[in-house]
């Protein structure tokens, strides 16, 4: 609670080894090269840089991370018992990606800015360990609780403010088997990518109850999948229960990153 309501990140070091992150990446790679052929099956978040919203049964490790000890206990300790999980996917900032604007990955709703709560969190898990040239994740602690006075879209800072974000700014190098939780308010970046190396990264969104995100995404499962899945995962699940899985077309496109920071 500390963490999330001060600097807006916190981290698990190690919460699993590195052959099931081995494993994960596999499944990412294959699921990012057939988004890739897909017409909306990957979304741009500017130049050398996508985002892939997936089904959760296409990855080996599912169960694992959303029963891992230290995500239910940031969920029921910030969200309550009754959080929902509402979107899983990856981003890939490839080779020659370039720095993104600062921003957020919503506009901050009521409960945040008038209530001053947290109503959503982020999960990153990062497929490879993280260095200096692959454009790591940069992030401005404290900013999940700025106003949105002069942001376009209501997520994206005027540059003004610009010299704010870089006094505080964090870069992230995590590795294989770590894992960071973040309100998506905080002010953030992917930097730019010098390395011949992508980056790829899980994406786990979750809500409090009453929260609207699971209107950006369509998380589905094949009944299958579903009926086999313990029932202490279903009742934090916001779905679709499907006969077959249906492919995916990205809705929560963030129209300010298709082209990067000039």
């Amino acid at each position: 609670m500390g963490g999330l309501y001060g600097d807006g990140i916190i981290g698990c070091k190690g919460a699993f080894s590195r052959e099931w992150v081995q494993e994960l990446g596999e499944d990412i790679e294959e699921l990012f090269q057939d988004a890739l052929k897909r017409p909306g099956g990957a979304v741009g978040r500017g130049p050398k840089r996508y985002y892939v919203e997936i089904h959760p049964e296409k990855i080996r490790g599912f169960v694992d991370l959303v029963t891992h000890p230290w995500v239910v206990a940031v969920c029921e300790a910030v969200l309550g018992p009754h959080y929902k999980i509402v979107e899983i996917g990856f981003d890939v900032p490839g080779p020659g990606a370039q720095d993104q604007p600062w921003h957020r990955d919503f506009p901050a709703p009521e409960d945040t800015l008038i209530g001053r709560r947290l109503n959503s969190l982020a999960f990153n898990l990062t497929t490879v360990d993280v260095f200096e040239d692959m454009g790591p994740f940069e992030i401005a602690p404290g900013t999940q609780w700025d106003t949105p006075e002069g942001f376009e879209h209501e997520m994206f800072p005027p540059k003004s403010l610009y010299p704010r974000y870089l006094e505080r700014a964090q870069r992230k190098m995590p590795k294989m088997g770590d894992i960071s939780a973040r309100s998506a308010l905080t002010i953030h970046r992917g930097t730019a990518n010098f390395s011949q190396k992508s980056r790829p990264v899980l994406v786990l969104g979750v809500d409090a109850p009453g929260a609207d995100n699971s209107e950006r995404h369509d998380l589905q499962f094949s009944r299958a999948y579903y009926e086999a899945l313990p029932d202490e995962v279903k009742q934090h699940l916001t779905c679709r229960v499907v006969e077959e899985l249906e492919p995916i077309v990205q809705g929560h496109s963030i129209e300010g990153l298709m082209m990067g920071e000039a």
